[in-house]
């Protein structure tokens, strides 16, 4: 087996130590110091520009759910990380020198959306108020908004949209690959294998015999989507274990979105669920608030800035198991009738291992972010 040959000069990867005061006390306990990883082109360091100070635009990588910044800078068998990708558009003149953040993300929910979370942290706040104060700071940027954009997959995706969207100050131009959207597809349809799933944890165990679905359903407060205790001792399971399932993998994931889109201090571990965890049924005010944070609702009410952005990238292969592929068909559709010019492309894939898709998105930020 031949290992790929790789073009031109490769750049350079910094990690770097950061200490976060937002990040500080949050409510799952993650840790407020984190490794970030800032990679840096060629030209950073080499001929005469770097001798002057050139300074380059920003791109930013907001990795998918369990993913963490550094993921995307490890060696990938017959494919190209993150840094090797871009160094090689470079070098092929796809696209101008840029710098490249991988911040770290990950919270013991598996993950997050990239939004502010009473019940997670606050992680928009992390990126805008912190993270991109301090690479400006540290490297030699091109510090406005007008040179810097976000990209990101799956999870990833919907940060950056979301970005692009409500933080609009911050960002130039977004690229969103196979983004959640249109929840009422992408998360309902697993909702009951999560409940099945938790069901193992219940605080008593099921025997076979008779069973008072009315007293059930109305116990400890599950008609307000409150946890019985089940999904903390699932919880703890996960926390201990050495290897998740795939239901396991889905079932934090459900609840990382519940902690996400409803938060509630008040609550038991501080969010409520969109459904019953004994009955199943629907909470409707519960996934009202869920609802609320779906980008296709949000086109509206965030026009102007939207308008705003250089520029706007969507795809999503038309295969994807998660059916995010018409979430991204409605939300093309309503960037289109507010008249907010974006691109958006689907290609014949699924959700999975389509990082080559930066060969397009990468080149369009670039365009729309260069000095």
């Amino acid at each position: 087996m031949a290992l790929k040959r790789r073009k031109g000069p490769e750049g350079r990867l910094v990690v770097i130590e950061h200490t976060s005061k937002i990040l500080d006390g949050n409510a799952l306990g993650d840790p407020h110091v984190r490794k970030l990883g800032v990679w840096l082109p060629p030209q950073y360091d080499s001929g005469a520009g770097a001798g002057r100070g050139r300074r380059f635009p920003v791109l930013w990588d907001l990795v998918g759910f369990t993913g963490s910044g550094l993921a995307h800078v490890n060696w990938k068998p017959f494919s190209d990380n993150v840094p090797e990708r871009a160094a090689r558009l470079i070098h092929e003149r796809k696209m101008g020198p840029a710098i490249i953040v991988f911040p770290d993300c990950f919270t013991a929910l598996g993950g997050n959306q990239y939004v502010n979370s009473s019940a997670i942290g606050n992680y928009a706040d992390y990126l805008t108020r912190e993270l991109i104060p301090f690479v400006d700071r540290e490297f030699r940027t091109l510090s406005s908004r007008d040179h810097r954009g976000c990209f990101g997959k799956s999870s990833g995706g919907y940060g950056a949209i979301i970005h692009g969207m409500k933080y609009a100050q911050y960002w130039g131009a977004i690229a969103d690959h196979s983004g959640d959207s249109y929840f009422n597809f992408v998360y309902w349809h697993d909702w009951p294998n999560t409940l099945n799933d938790l069901a193992r944890f219940r605080p008593v165990k099921r025997k076979p015999g008779r069973y008072d679905a009315l007293r059930e359903g109305q116990r400890a407060h599950l008609a307000d989507g409150c946890d019985d205790g089940r999904i903390k001792r699932f919880l703890e399971h996960v926390w201990e274990a050495e290897k998740l399932s795939v239901a396991e993998g889905h079932t934090i994931m459900n609840l990382c979105m519940a902690a996400t889109y409803d938060p509630d201090p008040k609550a038991p571990l501080g969010f409520r669920l969109p459904f019953n965890l004994e009955t199943g049924e629907l909470i409707a005010k519960r996934w009202k608030n869920w609802l609320a944070h779906d980008p296709i609702n949000l086109v509206t009410k965030y026009k102007v800035n939207l308008k705003s952005l250089a520029g706007i990238y969507i795809d999503c292969g038309w295969r994807d198991q998660y059916h995010i592929h018409y979430g991204t068909r409605i939300l093309s559709a309503r960037l289109s009738q507010s008249g907010i010019a974006h691109t958006y492309e689907e290609y014949d894939d699924n959700h999975s291992d389509v990082d080559y898709r930066m060969n397009v998105s990468l080149p369009f930020l670039y365009r729309a972010l260069k000095p």
